[in-house]
């Protein structure tokens, strides 16, 4: 079975720039299968305590810049939020330090 790195690799790598994505399905799907995806929920702590993913790790958008050391080690980076929005930011940002990152759409 591919692992996470790969697939992502082969199915969902962006282009053109633009940092890969891809749907909440695909992410349940991931989880349902067993994959391990390096996922980042960059919503702010209320929205954190009120419900998050338990996969998911917690480093708001407000505190990226100074959260860095916390996204090291392999594989792409897989940023949710609630709509899209914030983890399209979070991105963008992170793609232009270096980053490979994947944009949950939707939230």
């Amino acid at each position: 079975m591919p692992t996470t790195r790969t697939k992502f690799k082969r199915d969902w790598k962006g282009n053109s720039g633009m940092s890969a994505e891809i749907t909440t399905e695909e992410l349940q799907h991931l989880l349902e299968t067993g994959e391990t995806p390096r996922l980042f929920d960059v919503r702010e702590d209320d929205e954190w305590e009120a419900g998050h993913i338990p996969q998911a790790r917690h480093v708001a958008l407000s505190r990226l810049p100074d959260s860095l050391g916390e996204l090291d080690g392999e594989g792409p980076l897989l940023l949710i939020c609630r709509s899209g929005g914030r983890s399209g930011r979070a991105c963008q940002y992170l793609q232009a330090l270096g980053y490979d990152v994947v944009n949950v759409q939707g939230g």
